[in-house]
């Protein structure tokens, strides 16, 4: 429409043409319009849209400009926008994408589009709209009213996977001046397994080493499937493999066949094989298997090539047999290895596992030492077999030698048995059943003969049964036994077994005789007898353990005796004497050493006690004599004796290391001669006689010989 569009006039009754009406526009959307003041005509003074809004509700007012006010009240009017075709039919779902198995047939529905129209439909034809495929002939079509694509021709995916279909929308049902919108619509194909895998390459050829293990990868071979995904996947297999000593398996990423070895293959038995395989899909419909008759194969060709291989063993293991007791040197038995090559190398044979056998050059075994089946019944051996030409290839193969039984043990009592026999027993009375057993092994069951022994049965006081079941009893062949008189009774019995040759063993019973009381049950003997033991050897113990702590004790008293002696070496010494000891660091040189320690300082520190008016002559030599050992000896006896003492002080291993003046310069408590040190010599005034020296025993003797062979010339 125009800008400027007349759409109707208001007019009051009360107006009278005298222009002194005013007329006005009021409501929502009033702006859209103009009214003429004066003549009530009112106008669009803007483009109107029916699809923005199709209703206008307004209100008209009239006002006396004389006056000033509304000479009516407010009335109310519509204004209704008329629809023209001037929307074009727009697609909903832009964009459009479909899938469609490949080769479906004609008429399968692929997808429906749906276009719409803004326009009023109720106005004329403005909103019909009719479809119409502008591209995509002749594999689809459209329906004009519904919008539904169909397929109008089978399409195959391996020539063309998608598809581009153009679709057009008009309303009006296309009558002249309609508008008209399109869409684009993308369809794929989906693959289905129309096709069977084929084989590019017609013939493979592979070559394998006879040493290679069970497994080996030997190549691999390929086909190819036009189809994709879950429709690709293939499997391979050989045809009328009997040997079965190949076998493909699937790369799954790749879907490659790889060959590989199913069993060992041997140059010298057969160096090529021939196999044809073929190839299938893994997922096929019943509908689709007619396509995939007649699988595509191709044929493999294996070759083999040789290897110089380890030697092989005629069996994979031996089991030999031998009698015991067989000499040295016996044939146990052979074992046999060759050189699978073409070259047949001479073999060496090595024996390991036991020193009992050995093997020569020929792979004979033989024993070593005399076998004995009850030390071990079974050797486990290992036989080491090596090629002459190359000593790198080595084969190995166990040997079992199961040393067969001879009957060269004789049966014995199956334990040992403490039998007991009541005083007051009765004749006939069972007092032991005893068994035997047999070290050696028998393919039979062991059979036992038990008998008493010839030369003890008339004088017996009991009597055996062979029970015929490898059991004895021993029975009382008198009333009443004597406890006192005939404690103990020894019963010689003969077992005899069923080997070849049959061996037979002589066996003592010992059969004690017991006071059972009236119980006349032997259980209580046995009793009394364990009472007995565990009480003597409680009481052997407790007097071990006393011995043992006098013992001990002892020991310890010896040291602490030792230890005494070495910690008091003068225990005489008085307290005035301990006084006047100086006492140094250091050791000294001995007698030479006259710095180290002055005697003088000794002699001069000594305590001076009050002397007593009168002293005799003899007194006063004895005094000499005395400073004169302090000092040091003039004369050859004092230095021989000197000399001596020292010797002996350091030829002593026990004696402590003290200076050898200090060994004799204090006699020591006890003697009746006193102390002849010259420290003390002025403590009194007697006046000895040196003559009592040769009294007091030899101990003293060369001190009597000393001081008398000194004072005598003095005097």
């Amino acid at each position: 429409m125009d800008d400027i569009q007349c759409v109707g006039k208001l007019r009051s009754d009360l107006d009278n043409g005298n222009n002194s009406f005013q007329y006005k526009l009021l409501g929502i959307g009033a702006g859209s319009f103009s009214i003429n003041e004066r003549t009530g005509e009112i106008c669009a003074i803007q483009k109107l849209d029916r699809e923005e809004k199709s209703l206008y509700i307004l209100r008209a007012q009239v006002i006396d400009t004389t006056i000033g006010k509304a000479v009516e009240t407010e009335s109310e009017f519509v204004i209704r926008v008329l629809d023209i075709n001037d929307n074009e039919p727009r697609f909903l779902d832009e964009p459009y994408e479909a899938i469609v198995p490949e080769m479906s047939p004609e008429g399968t529905f692929v997808i429906k589009v749906t276009a719409n129209d803004a326009d009023d439909p109720s106005t004329g034809y403005h909103a019909r709209i009719l479809y119409n495929l502008e591209r995509g002939q002749p594999y689809f079509s459209v329906e004009p009213t519904t919008g539904v694509i169909r397929i109008s021709s089978k399409m195959d995916r391996e020539l063309q996977d998608t598809y581009c279909v153009i679709i057009q929308a008009k309303d009006m049902l296309g009558q002249p001046g309609a508008l008209s919108g399109t869409t684009t619509v993308s369809i794929k194909l989906s693959d289905i397994n129309d096709n069977k895998p084929i084989f590019k390459e017609s013939f493979y050829r592979f070559t394998i080493s006879e040493s290679a293990p069970i497994g080996t990868s030997i190549g691999k071979i390929m086909a190819y499937d036009d189809d994709i995904g879950e429709n690709a996947e293939m499997e391979y297999s050989i045809e009328d493999d009997d040997s079965k000593i190949f076998d493909i398996i699937i790369d799954n990423d790749t879907q490659e066949g790889i060959v590989i070895l199913k069993k060992k293959v041997d140059f010298e038995q057969q160096s090529y094989y021939g196999i044809r395989a073929k190839v299938k899909n893994c997922h096929v419909d019943e509908e689709l298997a007619p396509a995939h008759v007649n699988a595509s194969t191709t044929y493999i060709k294996v070759q083999v090539e040789d290897e110089d291989e380890p030697p092989v063993f005629l069996l994979p293991y031996y089991i030999l047999e031998i009698p015991e007791g067989k000499p040295y040197g016996t044939i146990v038995g052979t074992v046999s290895a060759t050189d699978p090559d073409r070259r047949q190398s001479p073999m060496r044979y090595y024996l390991t596992g036991s020193k009992m056998f050995d093997i020569n050059d020929n792979g004979t075994i033989i024993t070593t030492n005399m076998l004995d089946r009850e030390v071990s019944a079974w050797y486990n051996l290992t036989v080491t077999a090596t090629e002459t030409y190359n000593v790198q290839q080595i084969s190995s193969a166990h040997v079992y030698v199961q040393v067969f039984n001879i009957n060269d043990n004789a049966p014995e009592f199956s334990q040992f048995y403490e039998t007991y026999v009541c005083e007051n027993a009765e004749s006939g009375e069972i007092v032991q059943i005893i068994s035997a057993i047999d070290r050696d092994e028998s393919i039979e069951d062991h059979h036992f003969y038990f008998n008493h022994s010839l030369e003890d049965t008339n004088n017996s006081s009991f009597m055996l049964t062979d029970n015929q079941d490898n059991t004895a009893v021993i029975l009382s062949n008198r009333t009443g036994f004597n406890l006192k008189e005939e404690p103990v009774f020894y019963m010689i019995i003969l077992i005899a077994d069923n080997g070849i040759p049959s061996l037979t063993s002589t066996n003592t019973l010992t059969i004690q005789v017991c006071d059972c009381g009236d119980s006349r049950n032997t259980e209580t003997c046995a009793n009394k007898g364990l009472l007995f033991i565990m009480g003597f050897r409680t009481e052997a113990i407790i007097a071990i353990m006393i011995c043992v702590m006098v013992i001990f004790g002892f020991f310890f008293l010896i040291l602490a005796l030792k230890q005494r002696r070495k910690e008091t070496l003068f225990p005489e010494k008085t307290e005035d004497f301990r006084e006047n000891i100086f006492c140094y660091d250091d050791e000294g040189g001995g007698e030479e050493d006259s710095e180290a320690f002055d005697i003088v300082e000794l002699r001069q520190s000594t305590v001076m006690r009050e002397r007593k008016p009168q002293r005799s002559k003899s007194a006063e030599i004895r005094s000499l004599y005395r400073q004169s050992l302090q000092v040091g000896p003039d004369s050859a006896i004092f230095r021989k004796f000197i000399l001596e003492k020292l010797e002996e002080a350091n030829t002593d291993p026990c004696a402590p290391p003290f200076d050898s003046l200090q060994t004799f310069a204090y006699e020591g408590t006890g003697s009746s001669a006193g102390s002849l040190s010259s420290l003390a010599s002025r403590d009194t005034d007697q006046e000895d006689d040196f003559d009592y020296l040769n009294d007091l025993g030899p101990r003293f003797k060369r001190l009597a010989s000393m001081f008398g062979s000194a004072v005598q010339p003095n005097n």
